[in-house]
């Protein structure tokens, strides 16, 4: 599995365990400890693939220990020893993320039937950890959806920029997508196989933001029974993703500048330097120029945040890309809740290009996932329910592509002025019928369905008149 030696450490006060087990496990590098302390160090400077851990120790005893190993999320799986056989510490053990139990005295045999059995486990773990990652990575790189000449710029400065090292601040409005950008950077980084940790500043109180980030020491505070690592350092070695940075409170601004500059920080309630190797990505939806102006924001870590600029444009600047996200959320929702898949019309897209989209990219796929679940894109009008403008009774027609500048072709303002006749003689009939809409279909000599439809498609409504 390895070209080197797995290496197993033995913590146990007793000098025979290493020795009988360094005897009888010849192709394993056995490396040992006398007490907890000495067995928690070891483990952080030696790296071993696996350890084994007597419960029954003077001072610090193993579940103690094991719950100090987990702390240190090093990775390591944990085989427990005891002579004693005592079921509440194998219970114990367990909830704590022992792998194994062994009882003494053992033979060195069934060790190392343990032994093996728990790094086959370990390494098909990994494995599907790095699968499903891989998979995250492939999903993040396809969920950035458009071709629209803003979006493939975007694309492409992404693309150069993931494999480097620089800081990356992501500005865009709500709803745009900034957290898929920052995991596309991130699976298209050297760093795709590591973590990627997401805080939002934001949505954390200030008071606990701060141990949310850097972890706390035992005894920090009220509460703080053992010692919990950041953020920063589940993240070593991966991205750390600082969603709403504008928000992040001034007075912690500046343990974020040194995480920045010098790759350390200390713990809440602890003295010693913690170093970390993480690639910082950050998103906004402020303008942080501003924020330093009104001093809400230090332009010492505004300027070390942003290296690199990838600004996303909001959804009404891209409107050519809607058929496309609308066909992408339709496809994933239709499979998540198990519908059949009905594209929408021509008509429905044009009216969702005609919107201003506040909420963006989210709007409108929370707005697809309802449609989805209901089985009825009529309901687009009803959600998306624009007022007409006091100058024209029946407001404007959703613009089309073409229609701003006056390029529309010559097919084109013929089909739109038959547009406007239809919408006008509809309006006429409505109107003399007392908005009876089935009267108005019979008169008109359509379906009552298809009535509704241009109801909807040409925005009038009773308050028109």
């Amino acid at each position: 599995m390895h070209d080197d030696p797995l290496k197993i450490l033995v913590i146990d006060d007793d000098p025979k365990v290493p020795w009988i087990l360094s005897e009888g496990l010849k192709e394993f590098e056995i490396v040992s400890a006398r007490d907890g302390v000495e067995g928690i160090s070891a483990a952080r400077d030696e790296h071993p693939q696996l350890v084994l851990l007597d419960i029954k120790m003077p001072g610090m005893d193993g579940l103690e220990v094991l719950s100090r190993l987990k702390e240190q999320n090093s990775g390591q799986e944990v085989i427990m020893l005891s002579g004693h056989g005592d079921t509440q510490h194998i219970v114990e053990s367990i909830r704590l993320g022992a792998a194994e139990f062994i009882n003494k005295p053992f033979d060195v045999r069934e060790v190392e039937i343990h032994i093996r059995k728990v790094l086959e486990r370990s390494l098909l773990k990994e494995e599907n950890l790095k699968m499903r990652k891989r998979l995250s990575h492939y999903e993040a790189q396809h969920r950035m959806v458009g071709d629209s000449a803003r979006m493939s710029d975007l694309k492409s400065l992404v693309e150069q920029v993931a494999d480097s090292e620089l800081a990356v601040l992501i500005r865009g409005e709500s709803g745009t997508g900034k957290e898929i950008i920052a995991r596309m950077v991130h699976a298209l980084s050297g760093r795709a196989e590591q973590e990627f940790v997401k805080v939002n500043c934001a949505a954390i109180p200030r008071d606990l933001l701060e141990s949310e980030l850097f972890g706390y020491e035992k005894g920090a505070f009220t509460g703080a029974v053992r010692n919990k690592p950041g953020r920063f350092e589940i993240a070593d070695g991966g991205t750390m993703f600082l969603d709403e940075v504008g928000d992040m409170p001034l007075e912690l601004q500046s343990k974020l500048l040194q995480v920045v500059e010098q790759n350390e920080f200390v713990r809440v309630g602890g003295v010693h330097n913690i170093k970390v190797d993480v690639r910082i990505v950050c998103a906004t939806n402020r303008d942080l120029e501003e924020e330093i102006s009104q001093k809400q924001f230090r332009d010492d870590l505004f300027y070390r945040l942003n290296e690199i600029t990838l600004p996303i444009p909001p959804l009404r600047e891209r409107r050519e890309d809607i058929p496309m996200l609308v066909d992408y959320f339709l496809r994933k929702y239709t499979q998540e809740y198990k519908r059949d898949f009905r594209p929408l019309s021509p008509e429905a897209l044009r009216f969702l290009q005609s919107q201003k989209w506040p909420g963006n990219v989210r709007q409108l796929e929370n707005l697809i996932k309802q449609v989805v679940v209901r089985d009825d894109e009529q309901i687009l009008y009803d959600l998306l329910e624009t007022k007409p403008s006091v100058d024209d009774p029946l407001g404007p027609l959703p613009p089309v592509a073409g229609d701003e500048d006056g390029t529309l072709s010559l097919k084109k303002r013929v089909s739109r002025a038959v547009e406007r006749e239809e919408r006008r003689l509809i309006s006429e009939v409505l109107r003399r019928t007392n908005w009876n809409r089935r009267k108005a279909s019979k008169i008109l000599e359509i379906s009552y369905r298809s009535l509704l439809y241009k109801i909807k498609e040409y925005r009038l409504n009773e308050t028109a008149d």
